[in-house]
């Protein structure tokens, strides 16, 4: 995460697409700001709530990625947003900021808060993550010789 946070790596491509990215990074926190616009309206005038929800899972998902040891992967089981605000276009730069709650063995959980540059609150939400230990890699078979085989 902190090589993504310093451009060593790129950004995924849909940061671009849906305007937003990372700003903060620590162990069990993240932090990215969105940038809602017109090309994310619904047909109701108001920025579609799949961009919230995506900007949130992100966080979400980030703040647990922060925690994993080498050799560890994860991934998002269920998360729920709930939507207590419109994010409309022209309101500017919104921030996400994600934290980890639980993190166990097999699983972590992590909350996240959507607020407008004046700190409103605009979303909020949870996500519980499956982790995957780091495994010993399984024991190589090797094949008998063509000349052992019994046909």
């Amino acid at each position: 995460m902190l090589d993504l946070l310093a451009g060593v790596h790129p950004a995924p491509p849909m940061a671009a697409t849906l305007k937003f990215g990372l700003i903060e990074v620590e162990e069990g926190r993240v932090v990215f700001t969105g940038l809602p616009s017109a090309e994310h309206l619904n047909p109701l005038g108001t920025v579609h709530g799949g961009w919230a929800a995506t900007i949130m899972d992100s966080a979400l998902g980030c703040a647990v990625m922060t925690t994993l040891k080498p050799g560890e992967a994860y991934t998002t089981v269920e998360f729920k947003v709930n939507l207590v605000r419109p994010l409309l276009p022209g309101m500017g730069e919104v921030f996400c900021e994600g934290k980890i709650v639980h993190r166990g063995r097999t699983l972590a959980t992590s909350e996240a808060w959507l607020k407008d540059k004046n700190g409103k609150l605009l979303a909020h939400g949870t996500e519980t993550c499956a982790i995957f230990p780091d495994r010993e890699p399984d024991a190589v078979t090797v094949p008998p010789a063509s000349d052992d085989l019994q046909t």
